[in-house]
């Protein structure tokens, strides 16, 4: 329709200025009957004049300008390519996304191959063609130089959209460049920066032309979008994981989120879509019952409607590792939570609660020892004997039985070395204990007021209640359920504090609240924060063995142990070894390089850059290889290496890092290779990516029903081999037809005025 009004495609004008090349006979003529027209009509106008009148002038006025515009010739001047001596590279994408069904059942490869265009039925290859040297490339998880359509398979793991299009620029950096034209649904799932490639372009002055493939919003869509899991759990270890679930055309409908492992359907969970569309976040529980390596698949049955299905699942890989993780719980006075502690977590292989109990100045009763020598005089003094533990409870301990050094060794524990800090209520807990300004006041996630005076020792009843985070934490969970957790924590028995705590840090949790007439507001029964690299806890309840023994509760009841275990299990979760080691990437596709990272200390948790770090890669099929560790010099400690998956399966890694003649800490980790379902995420149409890249570059973007004009478009772009070009302007149709107008509504008025 514009070509029709004004002779020229708008890109034209966009790059063009305007000029003019007028015939000085008809200009000169132009000017005389202008400049004799204005005083006769200037006098005209003095006079008194009807409204009618005065646009009547007006009229013959603007024609006589416009035909004074058409004398002067006016032309638009454009840098325009010289035919065939500029190159255009075109990027297809050949990822597995292209290969997406639109609603009308049509894949976006097949869109792809239709816009090129055959021998039979030329396209957009065919146009590029009769005007450029086109070199055509297809890209996903490198950019590949490709002779015919025939070689694209749509069927690529990745889509490296912002290093294809540095490469291809690169790949014609000796070539007089006319732009780039991408066609692509926009997905970018590398971790090179789309906008440094934008930044080079526009350095080298290089043009993209994109071209945007899909449905920008899907009619009806199910997305596991994220899955929230622990790389590492014990073995046992109940499991909340966060699962966000998308979706669009499913609003106010409910669907079944199952977990596999293995085969085996070990959860099903209710998923309620709210009615505007927003994400669904919903915690799923199960227990790591078997150890090892293993792949958790968290999928949501295909429902009526879908267009697209492939993203109906996630699979997460857990190492679920059945060890022994040692908890030193000191106490500071006889009492039955130490007791009741011990006995619940007793039958659990894989915590072992070593308790210091003093029983008077200077003595001590230990238990659980590895050694007779183990903890033989009292708390540890040296960061090396404490950072042995992975997580440490101090009961109703007073604060001045430890000297300065070992309550910043407290903190150091946590902040440093990583490990699980957790103080539980007692008569020296707390403030109470004078807790309050030391290091260890920073560790704990609540604010420690002013104690209580002297002869006035605070002592509460109270009730207990879940939080709404608590609800769904896998160390408050005591049923399979978020609803029969809640109905057995309504019915545990009152218990006592000695320590009123009511307030939180800023980014510590409340877990568990309690409730009394004798205090005001809520008491904050367990809570926790994150602190440097480990986690602090407070526990402000001081009997919570009454939660065994009360007369209330049934003898068959387990609530009390297993809350323990959970608490405990989680005091120890995510906590590093000495020497850890992990890829960076949960999971690869096959021939890919899995990049390895180990940070390695000594055992005061302390960097070490010259240690001899190994790795030694174990194949599904069971080949051996060695791959070298060598200190990265960007941060102390930090070491890498990396091999090649060229087989699909599970990797095993086993590492160790000496120094000298002594051994710094050694492991296992895994790494799975196999196909990728990346590319079936988020694979709706990126629009505002594509339309940035090309306004960017001073490019344009294009839906395939658009993409008639690229070939003209891009050969005005500037880049390449330019020659100028004038094109006149004063044929444009729109000119003519607006003579017409002027002359035509001053004849019209006249007729009706009775003039002519």
């Amino acid at each position: 329709m514009f070509e029709a009004f004004f002779k020229y495609p708008t890109s034209l004008f966009g790059a063009g200025s305007l000029g003019f090349a007028p015939a000085w006979p008809f200009l000169l003529a132009g000017f005389v009957v202008l400049a004799g027209a204005i005083p006769v009509l200037w006098i005209y106008l003095r006079g008194t004049r009807t409204a009618r009148e005065r646009v009547l002038v007006a009229l013959r006025l603007l024609s006589l300008c416009l035909l004074l515009f058409l004398l002067l010739r006016p032309t638009l001047t454009v840098s325009t390519l010289v035919p065939m001596e500029s190159f255009v590279a075109v990027l297809v994408d050949d990822s597995a996304s292209m290969a997406v069904r639109s609603s009308s059942g049509v894949a976006r490869g097949q869109e792809v191959r239709a816009l090129l265009g055959t021998a039979e039925a030329p396209g957009l290859l065919a146009s590029l063609a009769s005007r450029f040297n086109v070199r055509l490339f297809s890209f996903s998880d490198e950019l590949e130089r490709i002779e015919s359509l025939a070689e694209l398979s749509f069927s690529g793991e990745h889509s490296h959209l912002g290093s294809a299009l540095q490469r291809g620029v690169d790949e014609m950096a000796n070539l007089p460049l006319a732009g780039l034209v991408v066609l692509t649904d926009g997905a970018d799932n590398s971790s090179f920066s789309i906008e440094d490639a934008v930044l080079d372009l526009q350095s080298r002055a290089v043009p993209v032309f994109t071209v945007g493939f899909g449905e920008e919003r899907f009619e009806r869509d199910i997305q596991v979008s994220r899955v929230e899991a622990p790389r590492k759990v014990l073995k046992g270890s109940s499991l909340v994981v966060e699962v966000t679930v998308e979706q669009t055309g499913f609003d106010g409908e409910s669907v079944t989120l199952e977990v596999e492992d293995d085969g085996r359907i070990i959860s099903t969970t209710e998923v309620e879509f709210s009615d505007v569309g927003e994400a669904t976040v919903v915690s799923v529980n199960f227990e790591a019952t078997d150890e090892g390596q293993r792949e958790f698949n968290f999928r949501i049955a295909p429902q009526n409607g879908e267009s697209h299905v492939r993203n109906n699942r996630r699979a997460v890989s857990i190492q679920v590792e059945n060890r022994t993780e040692k908890i030193l719980y000191f106490e500071g006075e006889p009492r039955y939570e130490l007791k009741f502690l011990r006995r619940a977590v007793h039958g659990d292989k894989n915590l072992q609660l070593v308790t210091l109990q003093r029983t008077a100045e200077n003595r001590f009763s230990r238990f659980e020892l590895d050694d007779d020598d183990e903890l033989e005089g009292g708390f540890p003094t040296t960061r090396e004997e404490l950072f042995r533990y992975r997580g440490l409870i101090l009961g109703s301990i007073e604060a001045s039985y430890f000297t300065y050094d070992q309550l910043r060794m407290i903190a150091d524990f946590v902040s440093i070395r990583g490990g699980g800090f957790l103080m539980i209520g007692g008569r020296n807990a707390f403030s109470e204990g004078g807790w309050a300004g030391t290091p260890v006041a920073d560790v704990l996630p609540v604010v420690l007021g002013p104690a209580a005076g002297e002869g006035e020792a605070f002592f509460a009843e109270i009730e207990v209640e879940l939080t709404a985070y608590g609800r769904s934490h896998p160390a408050t969970r005591l049923a399979a359920s978020e609803e029969g957790s809640e109905e057995i924590w309504r019915q545990l028995p009152t218990v006592s504090i000695f320590n009123p705590v009511n307030e939180l840090k800023p980014g510590a949790t409340a877990l568990v609240v309690g409730s009394s007439l004798a205090i005001s507001g809520e008491q904050i029964v367990l809570a926790f924060q994150r602190y440097g690299r480990g986690r602090g806890l407070a526990w402000t309840v001081h009997d919570s063995w009454k939660w065994q023994m009360h007369a209330d509760v049934p003898l068959e009841d387990m609530s009390h142990e297993r809350l323990w275990r959970q608490i405990m299990r989680w005091l120890v979760s995510y906590v590093p070894d000495s020497v850890d080691l992990a890829s960076t990437q949960e999971r690869v596709g096959v021939g890919e390089r899995v990049e390895l990272r180990a940070e390695v200390m000594d055992d005061r948790f302390l960097a070490v850059n010259n240690a001899q770090m190994f790795a030694e890669v174990t194949a599904p099929s069971g080949a051996v290889v060695d791959v070298p560790m060598s200190w990265t010099v960007e941060a102390d400690g930090v070491y890498s290496g990396s091999f090649a998956a060229e087989e699909e399966g599970t990797y095993e890694v086993a590492f160790s890092a000496d120094r000298g003649e002594g051994s710094l800490g050694m492991g296992t980790t895994f790494v799975t290779a196999g196909p990728l379902d990346d590319e079936y995420f988020d694979s709706e149409l990126r629009r505002a990516l594509l339309e940035h890249v090309a306004e960017e570059t001073g490019g344009l973007f294009y839906l395939p029903s658009e993409a008639g004009s690229l070939a003209q478009d891009l050969s005005v772009s500037g880049s390449g081999s330019t020659v100028v070009e004038h094109f006149d302007l004063w044929d444009m149709p729109i000119l003519f037809l607006l003579i017409v107008i002027l002359i035509g509504s001053e004849w019209t008025l006249r007729k009706r005025a009775g003039f002519a």
